[in-house]
């Protein structure tokens, strides 16, 4: 299966934000939209960067409070690891697990299409390996 098969199920549905926003308005968004992180946008719709919480967590603990006023762009993830629709999923979550991340952009003929979180791509094997579960009890309960 591949990335665009999440999208058909999930959405294209996309929170970004300004890369000249503070970072306390993006706590704010991540907070709102009960979020682990936002894609950071500039004004001409490419894909400058991604806010994560953890890189809020590693800024409080090197910058402290302060950090709240700073701009994002001084502390967003610069150099994203992103995907296309037609990526397969297997590919994907080793992917994520190498990197230690749990959000991809979806990047399709290069502009921004979407997003994908570790939670979509589970969610996805589990409906999977159900409906092949589902199968195999009807074969075998029907022949």
């Amino acid at each position: 299966m591949h990335v665009s098969a999440i999208l058909r199920d999930k959405g294209d549905r996309m929170i970004t934000i300004e890369p000249e926003l503070s970072v306390s308005d993006a706590v704010k968004v991540l907070a709102q939209e009960r979020i682990g992180a936002v894609l950071v946008v500039s004004g001409d719709g490419e894909l400058a960067g991604i806010l994560s919480e953890r890189d809020i967590v590693r800024g409080l603990s090197s910058i402290g409070v302060g950090l709240m006023g700073r701009r994002v762009e001084e502390l967003m993830t610069k150099a994203v690891v992103t995907c296309s629709p037609g990526d397969e999923i297997d590919q994907l979550m080793s992917d994520m697990t190498s990197h230690r991340i749990r959000h991809l952009p979806v990047i399709d003929d290069g502009k921004l299409s979407g997003v994908i979180s570790i939670g979509d791509v589970v969610k996805f094997r589990l409906d999977e390996l159900e409906s092949e579960s589902s199968m195999l009890r009807e074969y075998i309960e029907h022949g």
